[in-house]
């Protein structure tokens, strides 16, 4: 008779699985920011233009970010945000202000105000727009209104640049978004509620949402704007 041997058997053992699968990830990203670093040493070697360079900056600081090292990643990131603002690379720049966020600094939250300002100004990836307003979603304390302001701009980005089905996808999750902010804020389960939420708050109308957006923008970056905002305002077609 095979006797069953009990102590060659185990339950899967997922915290061990996380750290061996953890520890692959942070080598992938070791090996990738050795290789981004190497590629900036030849860029600027051979004398490449600085947009080229804040740009594999850019891609050092999120791996550094990946790493969980902000403090390292913070000083890349906001060097290449101000080349990439004054190429006037603005998509670039806010996807900067992400990592900057994402860098847990003391002017991370002021970076995240920034990347909603560039954002929601000039006609770029929307989904980028809809992290960027999310972080205020996260960041915002349940009975405060900016989380709803934040989600209610992410929905009305998604309708107004999005088509086909990246459309449907991203309104549906920017939706899903504001229904749980109107979960938390108000309580709010039926649709009825939730129609009746929104006209409370006002988040009906982009003239009236927005401009209570710009006012969480200055709450995240109080005095600390790293460029001229009506500089750039006067520079827009509309003007």
């Amino acid at each position: 008779m095979k006797h069953f041997d009990i102590t060659r058997t185990h339950l899967a053992d997922t915290a061990a699985d996380s750290i061996v699968n953890r520890a692959a990830e942070e080598a992938a990203l070791e090996s990738h920011l050795l290789a981004l670093e190497e590629q900036y040493a030849t860029l600027k070697r051979i004398g490449a233009d600085r947009q080229q360079l804040a740009e594999l900056q850019l891609q050092q600081a999120r791996a550094l970010v990946g790493l969980g090292r902000g403090a390292d990643a913070w000083p890349l990131g906001r060097a290449a945000f101000d080349v990439l603002m004054e190429a006037e690379a603005f998509e670039s720049a806010a996807d900067c202000c992400d990592v900057l966020f994402r860098a847990e600094q003391d002017q991370s939250l002021s970076a995240l105000g920034q990347g909603i300002w560039l954002a929601v100004t000039y006609p770029m990836d929307v989904e980028l727009a809809i992290e960027l307003l999310s972080h205020v979603v996260e960041e915002t304390p349940d009975e405060a209104d900016g989380a709803a302001v934040a989600a209610t701009t992410a929905l009305f980005l998604a309708d107004v640049r999005a088509a086909g089905a990246q459309r449907e996808n991203l309104t549906f999750f920017a939706t899903q978004i504001l229904a749980d902010v109107a979960r938390r804020h108000s309580g709010v389960e039926s649709q009825e509620a939730f129609d009746l939420w929104r006209d409370r708050l006002e988040l009906r109308e982009p003239e009236k949402f927005l401009v209570r957006l710009r006012n969480v923008v200055d709450v995240l970056v109080q005095d600390e704007w790293w460029f001229d905002r009506d500089a750039l305002q006067h520079k827009l077609p509309v003007n």
